[in-house]
């Protein structure tokens, strides 16, 4: 199994010392904890992409590019990029420069979004979002994949012979779909024969495993092997210690924060509390065999390669030693038991 840390980069008070960072501190808390992640044998990083409060994640693009920087191997994703309300050439040009700069270390995940916000902000309906995404998602391939492009279509004006540049370092950019509600998304990965990456977080297991067994379904149904399919889950929070219940106790005041933002009531979650999220939900809170047996039990149902998990809301002091916590822990353990064909080859750069 392979392993990514992600950071939807939200900033709200400390839950339990009420500490609040002022905005560039918690963006170079990200940056470093990206470092941090590439030391401890992470094999990715993400930053979610939110526009609003209290959230600072409204440019995944440069903060991944910050993070490329100070970082050699590990890989960068987008957590999603909002592309359904996003133009298509500005996306192609920054994410390639981005692989440029990273040396071919992105890994592209694209999804509509979670918060509605953002639709108004960009101008189109939260009734248009699949249709948005599917036609955006369409000239950005075409864009990366080909040269003297012309294109028409119903979210941003007609283009005529544009090739965009920079060309993308690597020979193709893996393209990932996030899906979290709906199999249209599904149903656009599995038509391309691409991968998906379920987020896995506000529900019970069932709806996101119906997501993914329609997935594959339709990628049987487009003539694409779905013993070869690539699955991606997220999780709900993590926090190790020692035992269940000092696990439990020492992250219920985080657990309160999060449920009182606005994305999380807008994602109307069914569970009634902590322990009824960790019994009935993805939530990793426990101690390292509980937490182990979880993602194995995850494993089972979902079929999933990589597994993403995130520590926001925590303290600094706390978030390190979650970190350290899992890649001592539980890390070991779970890449031998699941065996994983992603990333195992370098990225392959465009002859120039």
């Amino acid at each position: 199994m392979k392993f990514v840390l992600f950071d939807l980069m939200s900033n709200h008070p400390n839950g339990v010392t009420g500490e609040n960072l002022t905005t560039q501190e918690r963006i170079q808390q990200v940056i470093d904890q990206a470092v941090l992640a590439e030391s401890l044998g992470f094999d990715g990083y993400g930053v979610g992409e939110r526009h609003g409060a209290p959230f600072l994640s409204s440019s995944p693009a440069v903060m991944l590019t910050a993070i490329a920087a100070k970082t050699t191997k590990i890989r960068l994703l987008p957590t999603v990029s909002v592309l359904s309300v996003l133009d298509p050439v500005r996306v192609a040009e920054d994410y390639a420069t981005l692989d440029h700069l990273s040396g071919g270390r992105l890994e592209m995940m694209i999804g509509k979004g979670n918060d509605p916000r953002h639709y108004p902000l960009f101008g189109i309906t939260e009734e248009e979002q699949w249709a948005s995404l599917a036609e955006r998602y369409d000239l950005l391939k075409r864009l990366w994949t080909e040269e003297n492009v012309s294109w028409e279509g119903n979210y941003r004006s007609p283009i005529y012979n544009v090739t965009t540049e920079p060309r993308p370092y690597q020979n193709q950019i893996p393209i990932w779909h996030g899906s979290a509600s709906s199999p249209l998304s599904t149903e656009l990965a599995a038509k391309n024969g691409e991968p998906i990456f379920s987020s896995n977080a506000f529900h019970p297991m069932a709806k996101y495993k119906e997501l993914i067994d329609h997935y594959r379904e339709r990628l049987e149904y487009y003539g694409f092997d779905p013993k070869k399919a690539v699955v991606g889950a997220g999780a709900g929070s993590l926090y190790l210690a020692d035992t269940n219940e000092e696990a439990i106790n020492r992250f219920r005041p985080y657990y309160d924060i999060q449920m009182n933002t606005e994305a999380a009531i807008h994602n109307q979650s069914p569970f009634k509390d902590l322990e009824d999220h960790i019994e009935n939900g993805s939530a990793l809170i426990g101690s390292a065999e509980f937490v182990i047996e979880k993602i194995l039990k995850y494993h089972q149902a979902f079929g999933h390669q990589v597994q993403s998990i995130s520590v926001g809301g925590l303290s600094k002091e706390e978030q390190y030693e979650q970190l350290e916590r899992f890649a001592t822990d539980v890390i070991p353990v779970l890449r031998r038991e699941v065996p994983s064909t992603v990333w195992e080859t370098e990225p392959a750069a465009v002859e120039s």
